[in-house]
């Protein structure tokens, strides 16, 4: 069993290892990150509360596949970031869906189709063939849609 041990010797490139052991398969890895938003919105043709204005805090949920590149890597987690807050996230924060979404009714089941396809845009310009499997948009913590890659190839 191992117990716990202080590094005294941190690994060093090119002598302990070599560039071309840092990749270690060539295999399709699914990575996977969530954000949070907070925005407001309203149902149109809906008998319920929903049709009046109202809010949620949503969490998006992004799961990203592709092949490692030659440091073992899909795509950083920070790439996956950057992408969220410039071209998707500027449109849902703290905004009024209905305002800021093409014309569509914002429920979940719409919306999660729109971010899959923003995403997924996104992605093209990055090396690894990266591509979303899937996008899950929690509505509310124990309510949510999702979208799989499959689904919106096979419609």
């Amino acid at each position: 069993m191992f117990g716990f041990k202080i590094v005294e010797n941190l690994q060093k490139m090119d002598k302990d290892i070599v560039r071309k052991d840092l990749k270690y398969h060539n295999k399709r890895v699914l990575v996977s990150k969530e954000f949070t938003f907070d925005a407001a919105h309203h149902l149109h043709s809906y008998e319920g509360k929903c049709k009046n204005l109202h809010g949620h805090t949503y969490k998006v949920i992004f799961g990203i596949s592709g092949h490692v590149d030659e440091i073992g890597l899909v795509i950083d987690f920070s790439d996956i970031k950057q992408i969220w807050k410039e071209q998707i996230e500027i449109y849902l924060d703290h905004r009024y869906l209905n305002e800021t979404l093409p014309k569509m009714n914002t429920t979940a089941e719409n919306m999660v189709v729109w971010i899959f396809e923003r995403m997924e845009h996104a992605l093209q310009a990055f090396p690894n063939k990266c591509r979303v499997e899937f996008v899950k948009l929690f509505e509310t913590p124990t309510s949510y849609a999702e979208v799989k890659r499959e689904w919106m190839i096979d419609v």
